[in-house]
């Protein structure tokens, strides 16, 4: 990573301008070309250094769903059941925890039925039980790590 790619990484964070061009924004703000931006955004996806770049949804303020679950995954069967959640499309992502409950993951559903629909099935899939953490009250924290 260079200059550039920290000062880009570091603008994402506080959003994309709300307007038609918005990397044209972002490419006279950082003194590049919008083609330059996307390029080295998509390479700091492929080499792993961002894992994802999209937008944050409120799916419950969309008359969706969701909840926030973990797995007690067995350290052998880890990688096999990472991929059979990341296959499911209501898993938002997945991550480890250093815990009992090593294996978190959020479930973004249509509908409160669907999320528990999922939950029975995932626990039928992995045959490991299941820890559902339902949000109870909203908070927002701005989160901003400067690169």
């Amino acid at each position: 990573m260079d200059d550039l790619d920290r000062r880009l990484i570091n603008r994402l964070q506080l959003g994309l301008p709300l307007v038609r061009q918005p990397w044209q924004v972002l490419a006279d703000e950082l003194q590049s070309t919008s083609t330059e931006l996307l390029d080295r955004l998509h390479a700091r996806l492929e080499d792993g250094v961002l894992t994802r770049f999209g937008p944050m949804f409120d799916i419950e303020r969309l008359g969706g769903a969701f909840t926030l679950a973990a797995l007690a995954v067995p350290e052998e069967r880890f990688e096999e059941v990472a991929g059979q959640l990341q296959a499911l499309p209501e898993v938002a992502h997945n991550y480890r925890r250093e815990h009992a409950w090593n294996m978190w993951f959020v479930l973004a559903c249509a509908t409160e039925q669907d999320v528990t629909e999922t939950l029975q099935y995932i626990e039928t899939l992995t045959g490991l039980p299941l820890l559902n953490v339902p949000k109870e009250e909203t908070y927002h924290v701005g989160l901003y790590f400067p690169v």
